[in-house]
Formats: structure tokens, sequence, C-alpha cells
């Protein structure tokens, strides 16, 4: 009888859990070790005075039936218990910029519809810009799920440019050039950098559906935890893996907290690459691929303000709001404490049952690390009052900018709480507390990518550094890194028979 490859994984977010799933469905014994007290990464919630809150997933794309997250959900046996609402999709975002209002609609027809009625001039653009973001998604395989079917060329080539440079060449206005970037907060694009390819896997990803989770995105955790736990695998919690321990030619297992080692034949690492780094002490990682790793820039941090509403007084929002304090998205990044913040996105958490009002929400907007770096180090609640005063005057001007596009939702808040980067790095381990990992930079061509294989051949990486952030993104990711052992093919029929 052969012997079950025994695989550890390191971390619980979206990727490790999913990564357990797929690995644990095809016969891997599976041990998912997350150092905090709860699995789930950016998938967790946490509650205050009654009140539940998210913390990075706040809503998904391409889940109606049959498009391609929906399909993911039914191969992850997830999709019974996860439980989705869906946004207006007459506009599931919204961007105010220039003191008017643009909603984006999902499907061909109705967001080509909607953007040529704002403008009547682009009509014959925006179909250009539609076909050639839809033309872009189909022809990666990965994120079509259509094994062996892609368009390299085509992909390579938006890679290679960036976003305004691609859109300014299709659209003619140059307001709807911004409009259409009006979301890029989701992915922290940078002008001049970030490829369009990016922009368009987002777009068509949310332009198909869009969906928030009922009760919180810490559901699906709890759903991927099921499904490990049902095919043999376990997910512990409060295992902080502190080395991974190899020999001269591979990894032979991990030592927990410092002490305890435990063998296996396979490892991989949701961690952000250079907190895995940081976990191996071996010349099989070359000073090269150390050095390229750790220069690899990251995305921007963020600033969340946690809102919780008096009963029964703010009506529940269907849609994502993103408010532009001047007359563009892009560099608001670049700030100054006076200019601060130039944008924010604002949404509601979607309850458990349906009722016309919001219970809890968010505004998040940019902060970069160095705003926070002197408190680095400290212990979360135990940073001094100076943070607290810092976050309180930082939350307190955030709410003056929402309500000068919400007129009196002040008075509808009970209570309120903050995040900065130095949460997000706490609580990720995403390095400079950043929102979304590694950047993206048409400048740094593979030197900016990170492989799911290392030098180490029964080492991987998995999460959202692999491809791309958000539910889609790291699933892919996922399924990279999972067809490294099972291959793509493998993959592939698996998840056309899931959803059949």
């Amino acid at each position: 009888m052969t012997r079950q490859k025994k695989v550890i994984i390191i971390g619980s977010g979206l990727g490790g859990l999913s990564s357990g799933v797929v690995l644990a469905k095809n016969g891997y014994a599976v041990t998912v070790l997350e150092q905090g007290v709860q699995a789930g990464g950016c998938l967790q919630c946490f509650t205050r005075r009654g009140a539940k809150f998210e913390t990075g997933m706040h809503f998904i794309g391409s889940a109606a039936h049959g498009q391609t997250l929906d399909r993911l959900m039914r191969y992850l046996e997830i999709d019974r218990t996860v439980r989705l609402s869906q946004l207006d999709p007459r506009g599931y975002d919204v961007v105010s910029l220039g003191g008017r209002r643009y909603a984006f609609a999902n499907g061909r027809e109705a967001f080509i519809g909607q953007m040529s009625a704002y403008f009547p001039s682009q009509h014959d653009n925006l179909v250009r810009y539609y076909d050639l973001v839809e033309d872009i998604a189909n022809a990666s395989s990965l994120h079509s799920l259509r094994y062996a079917d892609s368009d390299a060329p085509l992909n390579t080539e938006y890679q290679l440019r960036s976003i305004n440079a691609v859109i300014d060449e299709v659209i003619t206005d140059p307001v709807l050039a911004k409009v259409l970037v009006g979301n890029l907060p989701l992915y922290a694009a940078e002008k001049d950098k970030t490829p369009f390819s990016t922009h368009a896997f987002i777009m068509d990803f949310y332009n198909q559906s869009a969906f928030r989770v009922r009760g919180g995105s810490d559901s699906i955790a709890t759903a991927l935890v099921d499904t490990i736990n049902r095919y043999g695998g376990e997910v512990l919690t409060r295992q902080k893996v502190t080395r991974i321990v190899c020999d001269d030619t591979h990894a032979v297992g991990v030592e927990v907290d410092g002490g305890e080692m435990l063998p296996c034949d396979i490892v991989i690492s949701d961690a952000h690459p250079m907190r895995t780094l940081e976990l191996l002490d071996t010349r099989l990682i070359r000073p090269a691929f150390r050095r390229r790793i750790n220069h690899i820039p990251q995305t921007v941090g963020g600033f969340s303000v946690y809102l919780h509403f008096k009963e029964n007084t703010v009506p529940y929002l269907n849609y994502n709001y993103y408010g532009y304090q001047g007359d563009t998205p892009w560099d608001c990044e670049r700030y100054t404490e006076q200019s601060w913040p130039k944008g924010f996105l604002y949404m509601h958490f979607c309850p458990e049952t349906d009722t016309p009002y919001a219970s809890t929400g968010v505004i998040l907007s940019y902060m970069q690390m160095s705003d926070v770096e002197q408190w680095k180090g400290t212990a979360p609640g135990r940073r001094g009052q100076a943070y607290e005063d810092f976050k309180r005057r930082k939350a307190e001007r955030l709410l003056d900018v929402l309500e000068e596009h919400f007129p009196g939702i002040r008075s509808g808040i009970q209570n309120y709480y903050t995040s900065t980067p130095l949460t997000y790095l706490d609580y990720t381990g995403t390095e400079g507390g950043s929102m979304y990992g590694n950047a993206r930079d048409i400048g740094l061509g593979s030197a900016g990518r990170v492989p799911q294989r290392t030098r180490i051949p029964n080492l991987y990486l998995t999460g959202q550094n692999i491809n791309s952030h958000g539910m889609l993104g790291v699933l892919v990711g996922t399924v990279v890194t999972c067809s490294e052992l099972l291959t793509a093919k493998t993959i592939y029929e698996q998840i056309k028979k899931a959803g059949e």
C-alpha cells in the first residue's frame, strides 16, 4: 500500500486553505499550521460590542451560476455553505469624481449603455475598451478555466503596458479615462507602473457579477476548513512555524514555536515570500534570489475605520462607493498631512438576513507604513497614547470627508474602530503592512514576479503574491501551485467535473 505523502502548509489564508483542499481531495495528508487564534488570513472577521466586521475580503465577483468563481467554489465544496448576496447589477460600483457619480453596471450591454449615457461621444471607444478587457481575461486559461487554451502574446503585451497608457490610447475623453480606473483601490494601482492586464482581470471579474458574503467572509474560511477535515486533513491554530528544516537537498519538516519538529514530504508556504525566506537557513536558497524577493516593491498600506451604526438608522448600501476629493483617482498614495485623504472606499457589510438597514461598514483609505513606523515593534493594544491619538485624528478626518459625500452619516454612527498598516503587518505578516502584497510593476518584468517553485525541490509558495490578490487571483495561484504536484490538466478536469 502506498504511503500518503504528508504536506505541511504554513499559513491559513485563502491560498493555504484552498491548497489544502485541493491536495486533501487528491489523497495527500494535509496539515495547515496557523500562528493566530483563528484561521482565514484576510478572510478573518472580528467582533466589537456585538458588531461583526470583515478585515479584507469585502466582496467577490463572477460568482453567478456557471461563472468562474462559482465553478471554483463548487470544486472546493464550499458553494452550499457560503451564502452570497448580489450587489446592485445596475451599479455595483459607484465612483464619485469631480462632484458627479458614475455607476458601473454588470454585463456587457448594461456597462456600455450606462457609461455611454454619461459620455455619449465615447460609445464606440467603450465597446473597444470592453472588448479588450474581455479578450485579455479570456486569453488566460487560468482566469477562464479553459485548460491549454490561451493567447500568450496578448497576455504578454498587456503585462508590459501600463493601465493609463492603454486606456489613454482607447478612450479619448479624459474624464471617462479616469472614471474607468475609479475602482483602483481594489488593487492599489500606480500610474505608469501597474500593468493593464491587472486592471482587465479585475474589471472582467466584477463586471460579470458582484456579491457580498452574508454574515461575513470568515464563513469562507470555515467552509474550507470543513472540506479539509472531511478529507482527513487538519487545520491547527496557535502553531507558529519558526523554521523550515532542510537537509543538503530538500526540506524535511518544520519547527513549531522554536521547539517541536514536524516531519513532512512537502512544504507549502502561504506566508509572504519575505516571511518565508526568514524561515530558511539553507544554502539551497541563493543570496541572489533572497535579494530579488526582498527588493520587490509592495503595494501601499491602508487605514480602515470600521463603523458600527445605530440600529435601524443607516440604509443598507448595496454597492461600493469610491469617493475622490480631487479630479483623479491616480496618485492617492502620494499625499501630505494636509492633502490626506485624497480618496476613499466606503462599503457596508452584508448582514445575515435581509434588512433595509446596515449594521456595520468600513471606510478605507491609503496609508503609508512610514506614517506609523515609529510604533513598529510594539504590541497591538499596547502602542501608547500617541498612537491612539494619531488614529483618532485620522479617523475623524476620514469621517469628515465621508460626511461631505453622505450628509448626516455621522449622526448614524454608534461606535467606530480603526486599523493601520501596523495592524496588517501584525495579523497577516504582509511586508510593510501592504494591502495586497507585492506590487505589479511593468518596469520590473520577470524580476518582479514570485515563482511558485523554489530551489528547494519540495518547497512551494502559494497565496496572493504568486499570481494576484483577491479571491479569484489567489485561487488561480492555488491552481498554479498545486499543479506542481497534480498537473494542471488533472485540476482542470476536476473543476469541470465538479461544475457538471
